[in-house]
């Protein structure tokens, strides 16, 4: 009996693996196309990239915080003008 109930579980598992698998025709009966067909399709491709060429290039960026953080930012300089920072204590209040 066990080995009728491993049978049907083989059995099981492999037919589902066997549906699984692509039916792939691996030698494809070749059509090869008319001289008119080909002139056609070069035709099309030829259009297809003079189309291309009449698109406008995109902006270069669209980023909306751009001119708020740009790379070349004027850094803050220390001044004797200006006070100097006060340390911190541990509970983050400054000293008095």
């Amino acid at each position: 009996m066990r080995i009728l109930g491993a049978a049907a579980v083989i059995a099981l598992l492999a037919g589902t693996a066997y549906a699984q698998t692509p039916n792939i025709n691996l030698i494809p009966e070749l059509q090869s196309k008319s001289p008119e067909e080909k002139e056609a399709e070069a035709e099309r491709d030829k259009k297809y990239k003079d189309s291309l060429k009449k698109i406008p290039d995109a902006k270069v960026s669209n980023d909306p915080w751009g001119t708020v953080r740009s790379a070349d930012a004027p850094k803050t300089s220390t001044s004797k003008t200006s006070a100097p920072a006060k340390p911190r204590t541990k509970t983050g209040s400054t000293a008095n």
